[in-house]
């Protein structure tokens, strides 16, 4: 693929705050289709807790083909607490989209942007910039409509397997050399409880076997435990981190709250032909339709797009704009914008006129 070639993205604008936060990020995509030769064909499409109302359905079988059709896919915030599955579990398609596309590596960055307010004394001087790739598809998650309730107890299956660990392994390995090449650290940290799981030792040994296969990279195991605590005193001592699901889906949240709110945070949830991009938020329905909600993540996952379609089909022009989309939202924030998020008064639109400005 050539970068004259329209790069069709999927759009899943979902539910809540999910549409305010696709519509700035789409505009963004488009500032950039003008300053470069970059084209970019949307295609919307239904997903999320208001489908299922409707229908009975989280998604049609027409948005699982799209997304296997397009080259990426966008995914707003998906999900509200008042819809819920038969057995009170909520709507969530982008769970279900990692599973039907083996999206097996979920990428969460958390980079603190200069302007924005950390909780963690001397990591405005220090800085942020690290990031959790979690696997997306088993783990405890693989539970997920699978575990027996009884009026005595609850159980829930943990499962991790060879060919997924591997290939996410191989994928950490991969992204902490890239990471280098771009003159960062480059290490990569196994998180994990091997000391008490069989399960996670198992894990863990074959961290170390791929760490064998990439010398170039410094590879460290860590408890999950003992890599929260340090976390919160030192996040700057962390480079990349590849850990289980749902210690994944904990350390994501834990690490966006030390850039400034979730609504600071992108993500990726990437297979090896397939990959969509979403920020960490929910759908926050308390705030919906106020313009209050923060684009940011929303704008920064289409970086992020850009930055993975641009190593995926060797697009130069595509990893410029995502260059260029990190540059703007540094200096908006630089500037004094300030979201409601964390005690601003800026809104969706003034984020979003920001930062398409300072492109």
């Amino acid at each position: 693929m050539s970068a004259n070639d329209a790069l069709h993205i999927a759009v899943l604008a979902g539910d809540g705050i999910g549409p305010e936060v696709m519509a700035p990020a789409l505009e963004v995509l488009r500032k950039i289709e003008s300053k470069s030769d970059l084209k970019f064909r949307f295609t919307d499409a239904p997903a999320g807790a208001n489908h299922y109302r409707e229908t009975g359905k989280s998604m049609p079988d027409s948005t699982v083909r799209l997304c296997d059709e397009a080259d990426a896919v966008l995914l707003g915030a998906c999900g509200l607490p008042s819809v819920r599955y038969p057995d009170n579990t909520e709507i969530a398609p982008q769970i279900e989209l990692r599973v039907h596309f083996d999206l097996y590596a979920g990428v969460r960055p958390a980079r603190l942007v200069p302007g924005v307010p950390s909780p963690i004394v001397g990591a405005d001087t220090r800085g942020i910039d690290l990031i959790v790739i979690r696997e997306s598809t088993e783990g405890l998650f693989a539970s997920m409509g699978k575990g027996v309730v009884t009026d005595s107890e609850a159980r829930e299956t943990l499962v991790i397997t060879r060919k997924t660990s591997e290939r996410l392994f191989e994928f950490s390995f991969r992204f902490a050399e890239r990471r280098k090449a771009r003159g960062k650290p480059g290490a990569l940290a196994c998180v994990d409880k091997a000391n008490v799981f069989k399960a996670f030792a198992f894990f863990r040994g074959m961290f170390d076997e791929a760490a064998k296969r990439h010398p170039g990279v410094k590879a460290d195991r860590m408890y999950v435990d003992a890599c929260s605590a340090l976390l919160v005193k030192r996040p700057w001592d962390f480079d990349v981190m590849v850990t289980e699901n749902m210690f994944g889906d904990i350390l994501s949240d834990l690490t966006a709250g030390l850039i400034g709110g979730m609504g600071m945070a992108p993500s990726a949830d990437i297979g090896d032909r397939h990959a969509v991009f979403q920020p960490c938020h929910g759908t926050a329905p308390d705030i919906m339709g106020q313009g209050k909600a923060n684009p940011t993540g929303m704008i920064l996952s289409t970086a992020m797009m850009l930055d993975w379609l641009a190593d995926k089909h060797g697009i130069e022009a595509a990893a410029e704009a995502a260059e260029s989309i990190e540059r703007a939202v540094d200096k908006v924030y630089a500037g004094g914008i300030k979201p409601m998020e964390f005690g601003g008064s800026n809104g969706t639109a003034e984020i979003a006129k920001a930062v398409i400005e300072a492109l």
